[in-house]
């Protein structure tokens, strides 16, 4: 079967795709994006997490052709116009990345939040990415970095709304 989507902003589509073919694996093998991690293929460590149709999903729990005609948006299409997202940043600054296994499922996770959260306390954080695994952080950094980019998102706003004013 063919499958066709649009994938951070283009239409692709991926030829002879088989009926048990997961998303993540569409993602990472026949499109190119590594960026989504195969780590569990349980749905248990959010590695793989990604945007289908604006909601965050395990892509290893997706089938393929259930992404047909929709949008997905992978840790790739975090960044725009060539720069990093705000997350993206603060993971790096407050050296949130370590292994990098879990980086991007936390990044979706962490973008998806602040989308819908301006200033999450640290209990909505946690409850946020209590779906995603990191063995190496410790999580400390990892929060810091959210609150960091929370912060960054905020002063971005007044800054746009001053502008405009």
């Amino acid at each position: 079967m063919r499958v066709t989507f649009t994938v951070n902003g283009r239409e692709e589509s991926a030829d002879d795709v088989w009926e048990g073919e997961s998303l993540l694996y569409v993602l990472r093998e026949r499109l190119g994006l590594p960026g989504s991690k195969n780590a569990c293929e349980q749905g248990e460590c959010g590695s793989c997490t990604v945007y289908l149709d604006g909601t965050p999903v395990c892509a290893c729990l997706v089938a393929a052709g259930q992404a047909h005609g929709r949008r997905v948006r992978t840790v790739e299409g975090l960044a725009e116009g060539g720069r990093l997202d705000p997350v993206q940043e603060a993971f790096m600054e407050c050296g949130a990345v370590q292994c990098g296994f879990c980086t991007p499922g936390l990044l979706v996770q962490a973008h998806d939040l602040l989308s819908r959260v301006a200033r999450p306390s640290d209990p909505e954080i946690r409850e946020a990415l209590a779906g995603n695994l990191c063995r190496c952080t410790g999580y400390e950094k990892i929060l810091d970095a959210v609150r960091l980019a929370a912060e960054r998102r905020a002063e971005q706003g007044a800054s746009r709304e001053e502008a405009g004013a």
